[in-house]
């Protein structure tokens, strides 16, 4: 590295002294990093131009090496050390930590949010990436991009200037649209803003159709695809463009594998969750201020680049056969979408594309940092831009999603502009970390966590037990009738009778009538079924009052029944699953099998235990109706919202009580003493929404 920065080692280490902090000089891993950052930071290109010599892969490869093992054991000369490298080159490997902290700084490569997927792709079974499978990656990604480079496409004006990502042409890997129950073979692009499909029909090819994927409230998700509405077929996704536009219900075919349609699934996903990104944290489109930070207009040009590079290096691992079982977790944007501290790394993201050094003259209450010593309070801290670690700004007003607000986000910012290291860039900090990578960590410690979490649930997970969910759903009706009416009455929706029922509430509340609320009930209650009884007796009711009715299903044959049966007690048996997992869970805090949330919960029953004994009843039901009335209220939607979204992460973290199943013994078995234990086995995790 010290050649191809044009220096000489020796210099090189004097000029790393003469910069860097006296913390470092004696350290041999941040010299390293300061000899290839500096090379690096040269470019600014969506790939390294380098990449294509294959001595500069090897170099990057040596570089991760070097960065694992700084040091050389003792009595090895340089020529000693230099051969026996070159020969155990092959056989050497790189572990997580050098890859995921070297291989994001090489433009193209790598990003920093999800490296740490891209190693486990990448090293497989091994405990770390070899050269061959290094070699290989970087080969299949030249070929993507290059290959995409040369592509035309017929009808080019329809394009409008976007860059092609995923190409299925048809062939061994044909893809079927499906409208009607009727499939059409044709040809699918998508590029960085749409999905183009052009079929394929008798008197040949179509022109092509469009689905846009910026609009608002685009969605994708997997679906079941079959002839005459048998959705047998899980090869599919579903596209929608917008809530109230066309959807497209796309079909891939794959002959060799079944992660063709997962592929696709995650580079459309990402597509989606890319405009996303940018609708809640770039700035409005017209919005001048974008003019006072330099650099600031070509922050959405930036973010695109980033999705268009995982999806690209998604394509070359698909070709190098070393894909994950989840492809999405190799995409940046749609994996932070369901990540825990998936919102703070996106800040910075979003800090990372759009901040830059102000052009124009701001005053001090405008450019104070919410790092910074100035802050005395939250509200001064919560107005104020944010810095990235090189100095660039990022402006206040751009800040339109909720999570900015959120205690998470106030105390990663706080503590994030300390420097330690040398700083050539926003995304190259020598003997430090940048702001994506310190959030990456987090967000990767905590995801973690999560999984293991999961692993719990998964095996807390039993199968069986039918019912009938038609017959459910009837018994329940009048319940869930009840229920709406009271959502209706709770949202506001009909104001005038909303306050009435407030009045009439607090009136029984404060007149202290509370106590006769209930035998009013019973006495109704108990008045409506005797009348029941009455009109009854008189026949006046007729012969089929009372009895429960259900609609048949549609005539089907035996296949359709058993298909129809198997998702009903799909249905149940994921709804049953979720109530044991949440059964399993209060069981494990209450016998505090996590202690410490055991103990939050405690001190939670403590806290409310007090408050009943020293607040009246009547004040406090008063602020429970309070409460559940103003929830959907502009004034207090965002902080429910908050408080929900923290609910449910502690409870997420909440490991399941472990579930131990014996096996079936038939009573002509002999001695107790034959019996054995068997548990389930813990699953990987499956990211689920409970």
């Amino acid at each position: 590295m010290c050649r191809m920065n044009g220096l000489t080692g020796k210099k090189m280490q004097k000029i790393f002294k003469a910069i860097g902090p006296e913390s470092v000089h004696s350290d041999a891993r941040s010299l390293v990093e300061y000899c290839c950052f500096r090379f690096l930071s040269k470019d600014s290109s969506l790939l390294h131009p380098c990449l294509k010599e294959p001595a500069f892969q090897r170099l990057i490869f040596v570089t991760m090496l070097a960065w694992e093992r700084p040091y050389r054991s003792r009595g090895d000369s340089q020529a000693k050390v230099s051969e026996k490298h070159s020969l155990q080159l092959k056989r050497r490997l790189v572990g997580e930590e050098a890859f995921v902290r070297i291989a994001p700084a090489v433009a193209g490569i790598a990003d920093w949010t999800t490296a740490h997927n891209l190693f486990k792709a990448l090293a497989g079974n091994d405990q770390g990436i070899s050269f061959t499978s290094w070699s290989t990656y970087i080969g299949e990604l030249l070929k993507v991009h290059e290959g995409r480079k040369s592509y035309q496409f017929k009808d080019s004006a329809q394009l409008h200037n976007e860059r092609i990502l995923c190409i299925a042409s048809g062939g061994k890997h044909p893809v079927l649209k499906w409208e009607n129950n009727m499939a059409w073979p044709g040809k699918l692009i998508l590029t960085d803003r749409a999905l183009y499909f052009e079929a394929v029909g008798l008197m040949g090819k179509r022109n092509a159709s469009r689905l846009d994927l910026t609009v608002e409230g685009s969605l994708v998700k997997r679906t079941r695809v079959g002839p005459l509405g048998f959705d047998l077929l899980d090869s599919a996704v579903s596209v929608t463009s917008g809530p109230q536009l066309d959807t497209w219900v796309l079909e891939f075919v794959d002959w060799g594998g079944e992660m063709r349609r997962d592929v696709w699934y995650a580079c459309i996903s990402e597509v989606i969750a890319l405009y996303k990104f940018i609708r809640e944290f770039g700035p409005e489109e017209g919005d001048q201020s974008v003019y006072n930070v330099y650099g600031a207009q070509k922050g959405k040009a930036r973010a695109i680049s980033y999705a268009t590079n995982a999806v690209r290096r998604l394509q070359a691992l698909q070709y190098a056969q070393k894909l994950l079982e989840e492809p999405t977790k190799l995409v940046q944007f749609s994996y932070l979408q369901n990540a825990p501290y998936g919102d703070i790394v996106l800040q910075t993201l979003a800090v990372n594309c759009w901040a830059g050094p102000l052009v124009t003259k701001v005053t001090d209450q405008e450019y104070q940092s919410r790092g910074s010593p100035k802050s005395t309070n939250e509200a001064t801290e919560s107005s104020s831009h944010v810095f990235d670690i090189d100095g660039s700004v990022y402006l206040r007003k751009w800040m339109k999603s909720p999570s900015w607000d959120s205690s998470a986000s106030l105390a990663f910012w706080k503590n994030s502009l300390s420097k330690r290291g040398i700083v050539f860039s926003k995304n190259l900090v020598v003997a430090d970390m940048n702001l994506i990578e310190k959030a990456a960590v987090t967000c990767r410690d905590k995801y973690q966590v999560a999984e293991k979490t999961q692993a719990t649930i998964d095996a807390a997970m039993i199968e069986g037990i039918p019912s009938n969910i038609d017959l459910f759903k009837e018994l329940v009706f009048p319940l869930t009738v009840l229920v709406n009416n009271f959502e209706k009455l709770r949202r506001w929706e009909d104001p005038l009778l909303t306050a009435s029922s407030l009045a009439l509430a607090y009136t029984l509340i404060f007149r202290n009538m509370l106590s006769y609320v209930f035998p009013a009930i019973l006495i109704v209650l108990a008045g409506g079924m005797l009348l029941l009884k009455g009109l009854k007796e008189q026949g006046r009711l007729g012969r089929y009052f009372g009895k429960v009715t259900i609609r048949d299903q549609p005539p089907s044959n035996t296949l359709q029944k058993i298909i129809a049966v198997k998702e009903a007690l799909r249905e149940v048996e994921r709804y049953l699953q979720s109530l044991n997992v949440s059964l399993l869970k209060i069981r494990a805090i209450i016998l505090a099998g996590q202690p410490q949330i055991t103990m939050e919960v405690a001190l939670a029953l403590l806290f409310g235990a007090t408050i009943l004994l020293i607040v009246p009843f009547k004040y406090i039901a008063a602020f429970l109706i309070f409460d559940a009335f103003t929830r959907e209220l502009t004034f207090r939607r965002q902080m429910v919202l908050r408080f929900m979204s923290l609910l449910k992460e502690r409870w997420d973290m909440v490991p399941a009580t472990p579930v131990v199943v014996l096996p079936f013994e038939d009573d002509e078995s002999d001695a107790p003493s034959q019996r054995k234990e068997s548990s389930n086995v813990v699953k990987p995790e499956k990211q689920l929404k409970q």
